[in-house]
């Protein structure tokens, strides 16, 4: 613990005590605004969904007072316990992390850039992180390359290897040239399989029309984030909104390149999830621009709309998974990005939202805030929750309880729980058919999605099996064996 407080400045020890006293707590306030918002002389500003945003006001003269630090939750609180996410979270405990696909971003800012140059530097870091994170993954694609490939190459080219990789380059230690990051000299201890990879890709002739497109697609976004940065240091607000909207065109432009369907073919998993993590930038990028022209309708729209595509995409990746190793791969990514990224794009459509209920003066007053309250007060954004598969041995626990297609469909059923629907039923109808009584009456919606996904294979590979008229002695031997644990947990009676 005394590590971990030593990351933050001295004066806030004692609010890190309070917050991690304080269950479900998302905003980190001093302790004298806590004490007046426990005794209710402040007030915390509240969404149209119900929550809390990072505000603390005066009721009575409606004034704001002070911005909180925030700490974005993740997701799995709002899922149930019985979920993959949930058991990985009461395994690894707390902590920082970083998100994969979605910057940290601070809704004051927008506000701020007519008053203060802090604004600006938000805003103008925010759209260098996106474009980073674009190279950066693309620069990833262009390692794992078109059809299969190794669990080697896949692993150089990991979720822990992607955040090394974009810190390298957030330090100009990586020259990013035509969208793309030479890796070869980052991942050279990561073995000649590898770098043999980066060759061969480089010099295959199906993945240099996919480059092409990159390369193509990139130029425009970088050229229309520089608009936009640029756009920021106009005074005059008719032509900084227009510089903006004709960035916006121009990342609209960059969008249909990279979501064309052609750049999927051919890739395996892993190299689709990072192909769709370059659209979620842009998508991002451009719910930004609406920001800062105060179209809050709009953000929000995009802002919705991309949660939707992220949690589509990823199952559209989860279950085209083929292979043990590309799970592998995918599993600790899809848990962050799921558990954390979608949590803080969430979060900063609640906040977007907000802000269309604020009035002019209220807007004004509020960007005032973090130069008003003290370099002490300044909004600062760190995240924590559940670190979820960030150590290999969570994963690997997890592996030991699960078949690989099981542990998929454990995935699956974290990006969308409607899909244990049909598992649940074919259970309830296999469990009757073959003499379970005590599961088929037992309330299957009760049960993990690990014992469901295991429940599932358990009666798949006995009906598969007794359709291939196998041997008993094959019957008694299948591919895959049901834990027996589990079995006697449930109390089966044939």
């Amino acid at each position: 613990m005394t590590d971990d407080l030593t990351v933050w400045n001295t004066g806030f020890i004692s609010c890190i005590l309070f917050l991690n006293w304080c269950h479900n707590m998302d905003y980190l306030f001093t302790p004298a605004t806590q004490d007046l918002l426990n005794t209710g002389h402040l007030v915390q500003p509240v969404a149209k969904t119900g929550k809390l945003l990072p505000a603390a006001r005066d009721p009575v003269t409606g004034e704001f007072v002070e911005i909180a630090k925030v700490f974005y939750p993740s997701t799995t609180a709002t899922l149930s316990d019985r979920g993959v996410l949930g058991l990985l979270a009461q395994l690894a405990g707390g902590g920082p992390v970083q998100p994969l696909v979605a910057p940290v971003y601070v809704t004051v800012a927008p506000l701020q850039l007519a008053q203060t140059h802090q604004g600006f530097q938000k805003i103008y870091r925010m759209l260098n992180c996106l474009k980073i994170n674009l190279a950066v993954m693309q620069a990833t694609v262009a390692v794992i390359g078109i059809g299969a490939v190794s669990s080697a190459v896949l692993s150089a080219v990991n979720f822990d290897q992607v955040l090394k990789i974009r810190e390298e380059a957030k330090h100009q230690k990586l020259k990013i040239k035509d969208g793309f990051i030479d890796l070869r000299h980052i991942l050279k201890e990561r073995g000649v399989e590898v770098i043999q990879q980066i060759f061969q890709v480089a010099h295959d002739s199906n993945f240099a029309l996919h480059r092409q497109k990159l390369v193509d697609g990139y130029d425009i976004f970088s050229k229309a984030v520089k608009r936009c940065q640029s756009a920021l240091t106009l005074p005059d607000i008719k032509l900084r909104n227009s510089e903006i909207s004709s960035g916006r065109d121009m990342l609209f432009e960059a969008l249909n390149i990279y979501e064309r369907p052609s750049l999927l073919e051919g890739l395996s998993s892993a190299g689709q999830i990072r192909q769709m993590e370059c659209v979620w930038a842009i998508e991002q990028a451009i719910a930004v621009t609406f920001e800062l022209q105060r179209a809050y309708d709009m953000a929000s729209d995009r802002l919705l709309g991309l949660q939707s595509k992220i949690r589509l995409d990823l199952l559209t990746v989860v279950k085209g998974c083929q292979s043990e190793f590309e799970l592998d791969f995918l599993f600790p990514e899809v848990t962050r990005i799921l558990g954390h990224d979608l949590s803080v794009i969430e979060f900063w459509q609640n906040e977007v939202d907000w802000m269309q209920t604020l009035s002019p003066k209220e807007q004004h007053q509020l960007a005032g805030l973090d130069r008003l309250s003290g370099d002490d007060l300044k909004t600062h954004v760190h995240t924590t929750f559940a670190i979820l598969a960030a150590e290999p041995g969570l994963y690997e626990n997890l592996k030991q309880k699960s078949h690989f297609l099981s542990l998929r469909d454990q995935l699956a059923f974290a990006l969308n729980p409607k899909i244990r629907r049909g598992y649940e039923f074919y259970i309830s109808q296999r469990a009757i058919a073959t003499g379970y009584q005590a599961l088929a009456g037992s309330n299957l919606q009760e049960i993990s999605d690990l014992t469901l996904a295991n429940l599932y294979y358990f009666f798949k590979v006995r009906e598969d099996s007794t359709e291939n008229h196998l041997s008993d002695e094959e019957l008694e031997t299948p591919a895959w064996h049901f834990p027996k644990s589990l079995e006697n947990e449930l109390n089966y009676c044939n």
